[in-house]
């Protein structure tokens, strides 16, 4: 049996590596996982027990080590999810984050010298910036935001828009609100405020924590996903891929202490100086409407997370 060969770069991070997992269980596919492990970690890879998969260290940004890779390989589909992440790691990283623009152009350039089919890129809900219009909707809210992360996003989704146009490589755009999970490294809200929550430590929150988030258990975006892939849905199009509940990050703090029966206490720091943005919440019709059921709730999600044992 001739199998589908699929790319996942950022295939060892929470979301990548969630993807990469439930691919695997398809024994028509062979994935292959390419991560500089920088944020990622070898323990989200799929279970050494499945052999339709392979693991490769790389740096998509270094054209020599991407190329060899799509070179060797002739990959059918793409899913470049490889980025550096988190509010406070790229703000402290400005420079390392506009690297990834690099990766892009990579990914691109050799996906179309190599005849792969469709790419999916991981884009984010940070191309959005500052609300202007509530819900966010894919075609109509402009993308305003000037972090250097979300400006990485919106050139990336420009290139791809323009590969489509000069090349007639065929794209999907993915553009993640919070997605968490079991996996989801500490440095994320959910994670470490979970984390903070059985240890009985206090949680900090930047501001006064009336700034709001939706929140996407992983299995919804995996699940999501997978199903545009397959199904040929949002074709050359974008999709925003998230919850679409709002709750107050202090909220958020005060009903993960509540599920974990807690004595954390909740301190406020001073604000972030920029990208923490006071509101996000995606017009997520299109994602309903593909998945057709409802999403997992928070509370439900939080208490996945815990059973998951990943907090042990």
């Amino acid at each position: 049996m001739e199998r589908i060969k699929i790319l996942v770069t950022g295939g060892a991070g929470n979301v990548g590596g969630a993807l990469a997992r439930k691919l695997v269980e398809n024994k028509k596919y062979f994935v292959v996982i390419a991560d500089d492990l920088s944020t990622g970690s070898k323990e989200k890879l799929p279970s050494s027990t499945e052999t339709n998969w392979s693991f490769i260290h790389c740096d998509v940004n270094d054209y020599k080590s991407i190329s060899e890779i799509m070179l060797s390989y002739k990959f059918d589909y793409m899913f470049h999810y490889a980025a550096m992440v988190g509010v406070k790691r790229t703000q402290d990283n400005p420079v390392s984050v506009l690297r990834d623009i690099d990766g892009i152009k990579h990914v691109l350039n050799l996906a179309k010298s190599t005849s792969v089919k469709r790419v999916f890129f991981s884009s984010s809900s940070e191309v959005y910036g500052e609300p202007v219009e509530l819900p966010q909707h894919e075609h109509t809210t402009p993308l305003n935001s000037r972090v250097p992360y979300a400006v990485v996003k919106n050139v990336g989704e420009s290139y791809f828009r323009s590969f489509k146009k000069s090349f007639d490589l065929d794209f999907t755009i993915f553009r993640f609100f919070n997605t968490y999970g079991p996996n989801q490294s500490k440095d994320f809200v959910v994670a470490k405020f979970i984390s903070l929550a059985l240890a009985n430590k206090d949680i900090t929150i930047y501001g006064d924590g009336t700034q709001t988030r939706t929140f996407c258990y992983v299995d919804d975006n995996v699940e999501t996903c997978i199903r545009i892939f397959e199904e040929a849905h949002e074709l050359n199009d974008v999709i925003n891929i998230g919850g679409a509940i709002e709750i107050t990050i202090v909220d958020l703090a005060k009903l993960i202490i509540k599920i974990t029966k807690s004595q954390s206490k909740i301190i406020h720091l001073d604000p972030l100086a920029d990208g923490d943005m006071t509101r996000r919440m995606p017009d997520n019709s299109k994602m309903l409407k593909i998945l057709n059921r409802a999403l997992i709730p928070i509370e439900e999600g939080i208490e996945k997370m815990i059973a998951s044992g990943a907090f042990h």
